[in-house]
Order: structure tokens, then C-alpha cells, then sequence
């Protein structure tokens, strides 16, 4: 299993960047969606996550780029970006056709009108997509569709078996009975861990009517902010870096905590950890393929699209980066055969207890209209106020 491709190398959801003025999703109009495709352009330029597009250049063992340049003829470029943040920065810049972005960014995207509503007749392998990453609040917005996914993943708890006794299976461990691992807890580091409080919140004070982590209200967003404030004095590490996480437990200096199956699957033997996905549920991720709505290589970013979920190349790319493929049949194509059984790829049973990270906005996702959400700014500002 290849590793330097983590997400948490690239620190997902760093900083924050605020939200169209409107602080909702509705797109901004663009040009009309394409009915039927033209001939391949000689280029399409690509923006991602590392370890999203790999030529054999890092290892040449790893390489589903050049496949798709001989069959399409579209050479492709890619630069890889470090945070959310920076994407956007990036893709504003109009040098990209195509951009992987996770579903901290996708509404941030469609809301300001940089990606185009997607045809998806005109991507064949989407038809065999996963049907739960399709038609989702961080890939769609009023049943148009703005980007296919990539892979998924959850964020789970993971814990030292010779110190957290019994094992859990809740997330309490880190929130109300987090002093009994006073300073040995560790959690992730961004705005965004806000909503996996608000999923704890969810079943534990329903009073608070919180229906969905990423929609919450003023008094919702203050419950989580409390939990997490709460949560500090026992946090002994925010982590950003997968390596550091891998070394805090190793050592024993983290013993309990938020963390993903593909870290987990990294850990040395000496870790002794065990995982598991609480009762409550988790948050997590499925990046999504968008195309700017000015693409110059329209067609070849249609084709990339449609490559991505092709089977083989679904496969060589989830796998490589850490996660579950987006299409069945690439399970068919993986290097290990235990790698989807590993993240529970195809699972909907499990796939439907992640709450995969969505943009908080004003216009409340949770269907409210009698009340205003707070957006990603205000997150923003309530982690500050978390970490101190």
C-alpha cells in the first residue's frame, strides 16, 4: 500500500475561505450543457490531490495517465495542490479544464459558477457509480449534476486495544469521557471536525434537532462548539500530518482519536490499535471531477471524466491513494484483493452511516427555511475559538 499519497499529506480543509456572498449553493448561470461531444482536443489540463492523476513519473509501477493519452489522444498536465483553499485559488486562475475537489470546496465552486453542470449521458462509466455517491448535496444541487466522484472513505475512531478498555464502540471516548485519556486524545484539524461533534450531538442531545452536521443553526453551531471546547483540555494533539498521528500512537502518546482506514492500515504491529465506525456514524469524504465552466478542452475533460470511473483506472487510482473505488467492477482490477474489503467498498449499509463532508452555507442543506445556517466563515472562526 502505497502512503505518500494520503489525504492527510495534503492536509485537507486547511484554512478557510469564505463563501460566495450569497452563502448558498445556487449556481451561477453558465454556458449550456453539451448535448454531444466533438473531437478530442490534443491537451486537458488537470488539478487535484496528489496522487489523483499518476504518469509513472513518482514510480513507474504506477501509471493509469498514459493509458488514457494513447486511447484518447488528450496529453494531460496535472498539478497537484496542498488545501481546499489553494485549489480554488488555483482553479480561479482558468489554467485548468478539470479539478478533484472535496466536498468542503464542490458547493464553494458551483455556488461562484467556475464548474459546468455536467451532461452525464455523456459519460458512460457514471451509469456504474455507486448509486449512493450520486445526486448528493456535494456533487448536485437542484437534481443537476457537477461532478462524478472519484473514491470515498470514512473518518474513523481509532484507539490503543492495551489502554482503552473496553473497546469502544461510540464516539464518547473522545467527547464526554474524553478526561479519561486526559491528554492523550487527538482530533482533526480543521473547521470542519466541527460536524463530527454535530454527529455526536445527533444522537445524543436530539433536543437540539441537529438533522444533518453540515446544517446547523446558531444554537446547533454553539452545542458542537461547547462539545468540542469541552474536548480541548484533553486533546493532546490536533493532527493534520499522518505521520505524526502514526508516531503519536506508536508511542503511546496519543491513545484515542479520529483517523482514516488507510492510516490504519499503515500502523506497525508494536501500535497495537483496533478501529471501528461508532454507532453514531462518521463523517468523511467522496471527491468529485468537475469541469470549469470555460474549459478550453472541453471534450478531453469529458473523456477524463468518464476514464476516472472507468474500472481499471478506478482502481489503480482509489488504491493507490487510500481509499474505496467509486465503481464496483474495480474491485475486479485491485493489486490486493483484500484492499475493498478493507474500506468496505460497496457496503451502502456502511457507505449510508458516513456524512461526507459538505460545505456548511447559509441556505440550510438540511431542507430548513425558517431558520438561517451558519457557512463555512463562521466555522471558520468557531475553530479558532476551539483551539484558542
Amino acid at each position: 500500500m502505497r502512503t505518500k499519497a494520503l489525504k492527510s499529506a495534503v492536509i485537507l480543509v486547511a484554512s478557510a475561505l469564505l463563501l460566495t456572498a450569497c452563502g448558498t449553493a445556487k449556481p451561477v448561470a453558465t454556458s449550456s450543457v453539451p448535448t454531444k461531444l466533438g473531437a478530442n482536443e490534443k491537451t486537458v489540463s488537470l488539478l487535484g490531490w496528489p496522487g489523483y492523476a499518476e504518469n509513472g513519473s513518482n514510480d513507474p509501477k504506477v501509471d493509469w495517465v498514459t493509458p488514457f493519452e494513447k486511447s484518447t489522444g488528450c496529453k494531460v498536465t496535472f498539478k497537484s495542490y496542498g488545501t481546499s483553499d489553494e485549489a480554488l485559488s488555483l482553479f480561479k486562475t482558468g489554467d485548468y479544464d478539470v479539478i478533484a475537489a472535496s466536498g468542503d470546496a464542490t458547493l464553494r465552486l458551483i455556488a461562484s459558477g467556475a464548474v459546468a453542470q455536467l451532461n452525464t449521458k455523456l459519460i458512460p462509466s457514471y451509469a456504474d457509480v455507486y448509486p449512493f455517491l450520486k445526486g448528493k448535496a456535494w456533487n448536485s444541487v437542484d437534481g443537476k449534476v457537477y461532478g462524478v466522484p472519484h473514491g470515498y472513505g470514512a473518518n474513523l475512531l481509532m484507539y490503543k486495544k492495551d489502554t482503552v478498555k473496553p473497546a469502544p464502540t461510540s464516539w464518547d471516548v473522545v467527547f464526554d469521557k474524553s478526561s479519561s485519556y486526559k491528554g492523550k486524545v487527538t482530533a482533526y484539524d480543521s473547521p470542519i471536525y466541527i460536524a463530527d461533534a454535530a454527529v455526536y450531538l445527533m444522537a445524543h442531545n436530539p433536543e437540539l434537532g441537529i438533522k444533518n452536521p453540515y446544517a446547523l443553526d446558531e444554537k446547533q453551531l454553539t452545542a458542537a462548539v461547547d462539545l468540542l471546547k469541552a474536548q480541548r483540555a484533553n486533546v493532546g494533539e490536533y493532527w493534520s500530518d499522518y505521520l505524526k498521528e502514526i508516531q503519536a500512537f506508536e508511542t503511546g502518546d496519543s491513545v484515542v482519536g479520529t483517523t482514516w482506514q488507510v492510516i490504519i492500515n499503515s500502523m506497525s504491529a508494536k501500535a497495537n490499535v483496533g478501529s471501528v465506525l461508532p454507532s453514531e456514524g462518521a463523517t468523511g469524504w467522496s471527491d468529485s471531477w468537475m469541469i470549469n465552466s470555460k474549459a478550453k478542452s472541453p471534450n478531453c475533460a469529458y473523456a477524463w471524466l468518464d476514464y476516472i470511473d472507468q474500472p481499471k483506472a478506478n482502481a489503480a487510482a482509489t488504491e493507490y491513494f487510500g481509499e474505496a473505488p467509486a465503481t464496483p467492477a474495480a474491485c475486479d482490477f485491485m493489486a490486493s484483493k483484500d484492499t475493498c474489503a478493507s474500506y468496505h467498498a460497496g457496503d451502502e449499509a456502511y457507505a449510508n452511516k458516513i456524512w461526507y463532508w459538505t460545505t456548511p452555507i447559509a441556505k440550510c442543506l438540511d431542507g430548513r427555511t425558517d431558520v438561517k445556517c451558519t457557512d463555512y466563515a463562521a466555522w471558520t472562526s468557531a475553530w479558532q475559538e476551539i483551539k484558542g
